[in-house]
């Protein structure tokens, strides 16, 4: 019997055409079965497809403070705090140091207080600031930290600036001056009846035990409208609005009697730049004989330190 011979190349070769014709067929079968599983008429469509998205406020210019205390000058502190000169060193640097409020996150809300007392006279400064944030994608940053503001204003008792009526006749929003979206001024914005004695909302506590520079009248002291010497409206002294500091500001001053014999000026300076709002409290007071704070230069020194600290956020 003849044998066949052997052909090696052969055998290999019908082996692998019959392994790629069976991928083959596979791969066919499995492509017909996805087309016809999900032919591209019946494949879903975003129901949200083609709708414009609603619009977001844009976000404040700040989203971090500065370190209060280490932001007022050393002159500038030794001008406002004229009693810490004649202090033992170690106390005069102290006072200077100042004391930073209590606050639980410092990229919202710092402040400091410094304080020099003499014999005679008891000078207090205060800073208080705050970074406005608004949760409402609606509302930006700026339009919450004005609201925010205005608040600050009417409880200190200082009219709104009168806003003309609009030539569509709409009514306006106070804290912001534009026409009122919804027709109506912003949620618990209302001008006040008159002037009425400054008030305003303690900051955090600078020290435990020890309130904090308010942002209207000193803590625990009785307020009243400014007296002859300082705070009447002959003089210009009175409380206003400024018009050089910051997006809006104003000023309040506030002359009170302080126990049997002494006497106590308080003068804050209320200024906001984008989303921040700054306070600079300034306090004078004085016992015995001694005369009565004047007016005049605690307005002076409280607005030439609120100056620098507008320029400072200008940085």
């Amino acid at each position: 019997m003849q044998r066949k011979r052997y052909a090696p190349g052969r055998t290999r070769s019908a082996a692998h055409t019959a392994v790629v014709l069976a991928l083959g067929l596979g791969l066919g079968a499995g492509l017909t079965a996805c087309s016809a599983g999900a032919p591209a008429d019946d494949i879903a469509v975003d129901a949200k497809a083609g709708q414009a998205a609603a619009p977001v406020a844009p976000p404040g210019r700040y989203r971090t403070l500065f370190e209060p205390c280490g932001a007022v000058p050393q002159a500038t502190l030794r001008d406002l705090l004229p009693g810490a000169a004649a202090l033992p060193e170690a106390e005069r640097d102290k006072a200077y140091r100042g004391v930073a409020a209590v606050t639980y996150d410092t990229d919202r809300r710092v402040g400091c207080t410094w304080r020099a007392d003499t014999p005679d006279t008891s000078h207090r400064l205060s800073l208080d600031i705050e970074r406005v944030v608004s949760y409402d994608a609606a509302v930006s940053d700026d339009d919450r930290a004005q609201e925010v503001y205005v608040r600050k204003q009417l409880a200190a008792g200082i009219p709104l600036p009168t806003v003309p009526p609009t030539a569509t006749g709409a009514p306006t929003d106070p804290a912001t001056g534009a026409p009122s979206a919804t027709g109506k001024p912003a949620e618990g914005v209302s001008a006040p009846a008159g002037k009425a004695p400054s008030a305003g909302t303690p900051a955090t506590s600078a020290s435990a035990g020890t309130p904090a520079a308010p942002t209207g009248a000193p803590g625990g002291a009785p307020t009243g409208s400014a007296t002859p010497g300082g705070g009447s409206a002959a003089t210009g002294l009175e409380p206003r609005v400024l018009d050089d500091l910051g997006d809006v500001a104003y000023l309040d001053d506030v002359l009170s009697t302080v126990g049997a014999n002494s006497r106590e000026r308080a003068v804050s300076v209320v200024f906001r730049t984008s989303n921040v709002i700054v306070t600079v409290w300034y306090r004078e007071q004085t016992t015995g004989s001694a005369e009565a704070p004047d007016s005049a230069e605690l307005q002076e020194k409280a607005r030439n330190l609120a100056r620098q600290l507008a320029e400072r956020l200008e940085e």
